[in-house]
């Protein structure tokens, strides 16, 4: 091979393990086609893509080389090269099969494309076995893409750092190191997603959920099981401790009162290719945070009832919209479960941050959510929506609730022309405690911490506070300190 072209497989094998949602796999692309104009990425992997193939045509006119006929300093080159190949080659067939698998529901269907895709894989030197392995790495890799690409929106800078985030989540920061040592391993790494309420963690919990391994078998022309099954999502602030653990782990017949029947938790309804969701996993107490710590590190529960052990197969997703950092510091959330869940953790952004890095992003998101609300792209709704925030709210409305905030803004629109946003958050101290307690959502901690903070503030010394309050000084230094460190940093009147 001359060094003109093992420089540019070079790059081939370099794009194949790059995140896809990378600058670096941008500018691998670019070098490869030869564009270096700011073209999009779907433009920038189509000249790439044509580059290849007509590299790869010049070198294998007749389509008979194997990447074994190779010397071993290029052997592996060429072996990603003809498996980048292939794999695009594929790319539209899998949307396409990714869409009919998604309507379709949990039946896994026939692949008719499969026998094609793996024979061109044999042809290229790889082994039956492999090639079947590689078809379903395929999958997992279209799939994945197709999920994060279509399922979160916008191209503000913190979204391309969450994309980014999300693939090396299911496939490390390298592929090859993925292909060759974990695809079968990534249960093992739970996954902490964190981010205010309505921000879109549902989502992005989704596309890791949706995006796991799953084999193909040759005999039924099917993978093992549809992805659309992979994902169990469940939220764990609407079950009381006790049910929580019933749905979580399941019971035995007679395991307390109102069993009258053996009941299967999400643990044991998930299987080795999928993953749960436990959503607000910073409302649980700490006895069910003990028993998920054993499932996180022995891979094994008990269904209330029951001392029989069972093995849990799948992966842990979770995720709070509570800063865990606060939680930890007053004892409701254990230390080993937080060091046991954070494999990685993925900060998802509010939305206000979101339009601040791009101004477009906002229109962007009426479109997509106009078009999921509507069934359709309605144009003229899409200005309308844009046009009553103008008016009323202004672009530069915090968006409290975030997308899902925007998502019923929208709704409001369709049905009364209008959307006035939400009550803004009292401004003072004093308000904002008011607030609190006729809403009734402030814990004893937050409201004492709170009120010496205001109080402190007005006497201007931890004596003075003290006394006034009747707690010692060192509790009112303790309790202001305390608030400045994870209150919202209001100033009192």
């Amino acid at each position: 091979m001359s060094g003109e072209n093992r420089t540019f497989f070079q790059l081939v094998a370099d794009a194949s393990a790059t995140n896809p949602f990378s600058l670096q796999r941008a500018a691998i692309d670019k070098k490869i086609s030869g564009i270096h104009a700011a073209d999009n990425r779907r433009q920038r992997v189509l000249y790439a893509i044509e580059a290849i193939q007509e590299r790869i045509g010049k070198l294998d006119s007749d389509g008979h080389l194997k990447f074994q006929d190779f010397c071993d300093k290029d052997t592996d080159l060429m072996r990603y090269t003809f498996l980048f190949d292939v794999y695009h080659n594929c790319t539209d067939l899998f949307d396409a099969f990714i869409t009919k698998q998604e309507a379709s529901g949990s039946t896994p269907l026939r692949v008719a494309f499969a026998t094609r895709a793996i024979k061109a894989l044999q042809q290229r030197g790889f082994t039956e076995e492999e090639a079947v392995q590689y078809f379903a790495m395929f999958y997992q890799i279209r799939r994945a893409f197709y999920l994060i690409n279509q399922g979160l929106v916008g191209e503000s800078q913190c979204m391309q750092n969450l994309r980014m985030a999300l693939w090396n989540n299911i496939f490390t920061h390298d592929i090859r190191n993925y292909e060759q040592y974990m695809w079968d391993r990534m249960e093992d790494f739970s996954t902490l997603l964190e981010g205010p309420t309505g921000c879109g963690k549902g989502a992005a919990a989704a596309a890791i959920g949706h995006s796991g391994f799953i084999p193909f078998e040759i005999a039924s022309q099917a993978f093992k099981s549809s992805f659309t099954t992979t994902f169990i999502p469940l939220n764990l602030s609407q079950f009381a401790e006790g049910l929580l653990e019933s749905e979580l782990f399941g019971h035995t017949k007679g395991a307390f009162t109102g069993a009258v029947e053996s009941h299967e938790g999400v643990l044991g309804l998930c299987g080795p290719h999928g993953s749960i969701f436990l959503d607000e996993i910073g409302e649980i107490g700490v006895p069910a945070q003990v028993k998920l710590l054993r499932v996180l590190e022995e891979r094994i529960f008990s269904p209330v009832g029951s001392h029989e052990n069972h093995r849990f197969y799948g992966r842990v997703i979770a995720a709070t919209n509570r800063p865990v950092d606060i939680l930890r510091t007053k004892g409701v959330f254990r230390d080993d479960f937080y060091y046991r869940l954070c494999s990685d953790c993925i900060q998802v952004p509010p939305l206000a941050q979101r339009v601040q890095e791009n101004s477009d992003e906002l229109a962007e998101l009426v479109e997509h959510f106009t078009t999921l609300i509507t069934g359709r792209n309605n144009t003229e709704l899409v200005g309308r929506v844009l046009e009553t925030i103008d008016k009323q709210l202004g672009r530069h409305y915090p968006w409290p609730g975030n997308v899902r905030e925007l998502a019923q803004c929208i709704r409001r629109v369709i049905l009364k022309q209008s959307y006035e946003g939400q009550t803004s958050v009292p401004k003072t101290l004093k308000h904002q405690l008011k607030a609190g307690i006729d809403s009734g959502i402030l814990t004893a901690d937050e409201l004492l911490n709170g009120y010496c903070k205001m109080l402190y503030d007005h006497c201007g010394t931890y004596e003075e506070t003290a006394r006034l309050t009747g707690l010692d000084r060192r509790t009112i230094k303790k309790r202001v300190q305390e608030y400045k460190a994870y209150g919202n940093g209001t100033e009192s009147e």
